[in-house]
């Protein structure tokens, strides 16, 4: 393996990791945004906001729904409780999984399709 493979694999190695950490400190920052294990979520399309309880067990973090149901956070606890509560019927709308709704580290992605 040459010097030049062996720069640019570990270049690659290092942008991996600085984006593992920022993935991962994203996460922590909106589980814990609140000391007391709250966090809020803001509709993207003018339905308001909501607060909810959050927890953290050995699978995970998780956050609370209105009728007392724990869900597990996906991207973020924030982005988990504003699709399945402020945003779930657009979320949900054209057979589109909540998954593909969430914003990440990113900031929130729409992708349009012309046809």
């Amino acid at each position: 393996m040459g010097k030049g493979h062996l720069l640019a694999s570990l270049a690659l190695a290092i942008a991996g990791l600085a984006l593992l950490g920022l993935a991962k400190s994203s996460f922590a920052a909106t589980s814990t945004d609140d000391p007391a294990g709250f966090v809020t979520a803001t509709s993207r399309f003018g339905n308001g906001t909501i607060k909810a309880r959050t927890r953290h067990s050995a699978l995970g973090w998780s956050v609370e729904l209105p009728g007392g149901n724990w869900v597990y956070c996906r991207r973020s606890c924030s982005e988990t409780l504003r699709v399945e509560t402020v945003d779930f019927f657009q979320s949900n709308a054209a057979g589109f999984g909540q998954i593909t709704n969430e914003c990440g580290i990113f900031g929130c992605l729409d992708l349009k399709y012309g046809h």
